[in-house]
């Protein structure tokens, strides 16, 4: 598993220097800016401040010339992270803005704790704590999507805010052992706001074209305000693939037999077109009450081929034999998802108000794929051709009850109801050819399991809730949230149910060191979960096309641990986590933070996918099969450090540079695996940012640059597979000239210094180790874009 890497910058001193080192500065006493900062949401206790005039000139030579002020304080997204008893993130317009990134995960991957999958540059599943597989509970606008969403899926543009909640509260629910992300779309403000963004990427030669309107307006003096946003994109990619795979095959001595090499190399190119719309009417009906009417419309359509060959050396006999030397494959998918949400605001009393929200949705997806194998080889000709094709449908509703009450003891109540269900749907056809005589029309060969799905999954909450304030320094937070959910599905193989219930209780606590809580501690108790999702149960039979098989034309042989087939498992147990967060916060005076979190989660009833050696219905000798089950228990902890601050708070002649910077520690042990890097799925070592941005002071252009860095990773998946994961290493820079208040230019690099990324593994079995590696190049994504707001 040893591969050629290229020397990559390594942050981690630099950013645990900032993050830890910085109250030490505040030594030395600040001066008065020079510069104005970008614009922040003033604090009441802030007193503007007059710059320093030149030297030799007094303030009084010109008369009317006004002296520059500034105005310090925190941001708003600071405010509302502050004022919150349970530990969360705020990241508002301009944050999201900052760096002209392409997509949401983009941008989440420069906060505190969070990874992203994929390739670097490309954002991918979001992940809080470095845990992946669905450890990170994800909303929009409080709401769960549907299976198949992506937040990808959402451009930036979009996006009024993103809310990260560190511990799971009542309200937001419980299915968060890593944490939560709240996307929040454009909301209607009651000011106007016509803004154009007309642009393009550019990424190995490819032009990617991208349009956004966004219209925010009033409708009267009453407080009616509507907001429209739409976004077309065209996205391009081409992806370059190349493996290896290194089996030894020993005797009963321990003496090496044979080694066979099998290598591939191929390319994938995918293109596609989006249209996402969003909108939000706020209408004011009479006694105070509030009607929020938001739709939500997306319509995507692609097109996608790739192609391979691969040589095995030397040429075996056995069923180690490749079926193929060469494959190509064609596909087109077409997807659509409209949902409607509806929010009532009612006025119960002077101190207590109603929310209910009703949320319904549909999302369909057909996909064609066309692909051919083939194999040169005159002993054994071997020609294979498929058809394949799958339509899926999902529909979801939700409705959720919340009713606040206010006390006079400064509590306040909330307690609520949800539902939730989820149908789906999924249709498949496929025809096969085999040679020139073997033929099927189905590809559906093994009746047992069927190729039609219908599945339903409904999920049902109820909640309390209490947070109140002990004088001006103490807060507190109690929740308790019951959820049950039930899936139910259907094929050949009869009914499968699968049900779950789970009560978390939830305590959070907030002390304010000072009163204007500039200075505070955190702690948490809670408990989360994981339920099972809708594939991990049902998921479809699929064996693996380099050891397939398709009775009775052709006997179904044994396969290998790196070569296994996929199955669903409905007896699946969710996850119970215990956990505990305990952060420190310091504002600073020119909206700077730093902030310390330590977090621990215990987790019993593991689930993990893992390849094991079963007996199957469709083949007379045991075949390798990959199922998610429940493996046993999980303890993971770490330490989130993250220090943003202007330079000249700390050094007196310093230009008024703003810098962010993180690091994050994590750990981790998963009971039953051998050490030592038996840790949870995907969970790196750590993982650190550092970024700049400087409005520079002569000229209306504003730069930034960001650093992104994740080590290689080792995970014991389980005792006979090590998986290795490569490092990721970002740098982004950007520049924004403003032309005027209404018209800006934007230049964008994301992965500025690409690196090759790829995976790799060590299977080891009774007489047989085999060693594979994956890889493929990264590229610089280029971004160019004019911003006009009419």
């Amino acid at each position: 598993m040893t591969r050629t890497r290229r020397p990559a910058l390594h942050p981690l001193p630099l950013a645990l220097m900032l993050a830890l080192s910085a109250p030490a500065w505040s030594q030395t006493a600040p001066s008065p800016a020079t510069a104005t900062p970008p614009a922040k949401a003033p604090d009441p206790a802030a007193r503007p401040r007059p710059a320093t005039p030149p030297a030799g000139k007094d303030a009084t030579d010109n008369p009317t010339q006004l002296d520059r002020v500034e105005i310090q304080g925190t941001s708003r997204d600071d405010d509302q992270r502050r004022a919150a008893t349970a530990s969360k993130i705020v990241i508002g317009r301009e944050e999201i803005e900052r760096y002209g990134d392409a997509t949401i995960g983009e941008v989440l991957k420069r906060l505190p704790g969070v990874t992203t999958g994929g390739r670097p540059g490309r954002g991918g599943e979001v992940r809080m704590r470095g845990m992946g597989g669905g450890y990170t509970q994800i909303l929009v606008n409080g709401e769960r999507m549907p299976p198949g969403f992506s937040l990808d899926e959402l451009p930036p543009e979009q996006i009024e805010r993103i809310e990260v909640m560190r511990a799971p509260t009542a309200e937001f629910g419980a299915r968060a052992i890593a944490g939560t992300i709240n996307v929040v779309l454009r909301e209607a403000l009651q000011r106007r706001l016509n803004e154009i963004r007309l642009g393009s990427t550019f990424e190995r030669g490819d032009v990617s074209p991208q349009l956004s309107w966004t219209r925010n307006d009033k409708l009267d003096d009453s407080g009616n305000a509507y907001n429209v946003t739409v976004n077309a994109m065209q996205h391009k990619r081409i992806d370059d693939n190349d493996s290896r795979s290194l089996t030894r095959t020993y005797d009963s001595t321990g003496a090496l037999q044979r080694e066979t090499l099998l290598t591939s190399a191929g390319q994938s190119r995918d293109d596609r077109k989006a249209l996402n719309v969003t909108g939000r009417l706020q209408l004011r009906l009479d006694g105070g009450d509030t009607l929020a009417i938001q739709p939500f419309l997306m319509v995507n359509r692609g097109s996608g081929s790739s192609f391979a060959s691969q040589t095995q050396t030397p040429p075996v006999d056995d069923f180690e034999r490749i079926k193929y030397d060469s494959y190509s494959t064609d596909s087109a998918t077409r997807a659509s998802m409209a949902r409607l949400n509806l929010q009532w605001n009612k006025r119960l009393g002077e101190r207590t108000r109603m929310e209910t929200r009703l949320g319904a949705g549909r999302m369909r997806m057909n996909s064609t794929t066309h692909r051919e194998e083939d194999r040169i080889d005159s002993a054994s000709p071997f020609y294979r051709q498929q058809d394949d094709t799958t339509r899926s449908r999902d529909t979801q509703w939700s409705v959720n009850v919340k009713l606040t009450h206010q006390m006079d003891n400064e509590h306040n109540l909330v307690a609520g109801l949800e539902g939730e269900g989820t149908q789906r749907d999924q249709t498949r056809g496929c025809t096969e050819i085999y040679g020139d005589t073997m033929r099927r029309d189905n590809c559906a060969y093994l009746a047992d399991f069927g190729d039609n799905v219908s599945a339903s999954q409904r999920r049902f909450a109820v909640y309390a809730q209490d947070e109140w304030s002990v004088g001006k320094q103490w807060g507190f937070y109690a929740g308790l949230r019951w959820e049950g959910i039930q899936t139910d599905s259907s094929n050949n193989q009869g009914p499968v149910r699968n049900s779950s219930s789970v009560l978390t209780p939830l305590l959070h606590g907030v002390y304010k060191i000072d009163e204007k809580s500039r200075e505070q501690i955190r702690a948490s108790l809670t408990r989360s979960y994981k339920a099972p999702n809708l594939n991990d149960v049902i998921g479809r039979l699929s064996i693996n096309s380099q050891y397939t098989c398709n009775p009775p034309e052709l006997p179904c042989g044994p396969n290998l641990i790196n070569y296994p087939d996929r199955l669903g498992n409905p007896g699946l147990k969710p996850e119970m986590a215990t956990g505990i967060e305990i952060g420190y916060e310091k504002y600073l005076s020119k909206g700077g933070l730093l902030s310390a979190n330590f977090f621990y989660r215990r987790i019993t009833d593991l689930i993990r996918s893992q390849a094991v050696l079963e007996a199957v219905p469709y083949a007379p000798v045991e075949r390798w099969v990959v199922r998610p089950r429940n493996i046993g228990n999980a303890r993971t902890y770490g330490v989130e450090l993250e220090a943003k601050f202007r330079l000249d708070e700390y050094f007196a002649e310093a230009l008024p540079v703003s810098l962010r910077s993180n690091l994050s520690l994590f750990h981790s042990a998963v009971d039953g695996i051998p050490g030592p890097n038996n840790k949870l799925d995907q969970q790196p070592r750590y993982t650190a940012n550092l970024g700049a941005d400087y409005r520079l002071r002569s000229v209306p252009l504003t730069l930034g640059a960001s650093l992104n860095y994740t080590p290689t990773t080792l995970l014991q998946q389980s005792e006979q597979v090590l998986n290795e994961i490569d490092k990721k290493r970002v740098i982004d820079l950007s520049a924004l000239w403003t032309f005027s208040p209404s018209v800006g230019v934007r230049v964008a690099a994301s992965n500025l210094v690409p690196l090759s990324y790829g995976n790799g593994s060590v299977a080891t079995t009774p007489g047989r180790i085999v060693t594979s590696d994956s890889t493929g190049r990264s590229f610089t994504v280029w971004t160019l874009r004019l911003e006009l707001k009419v």
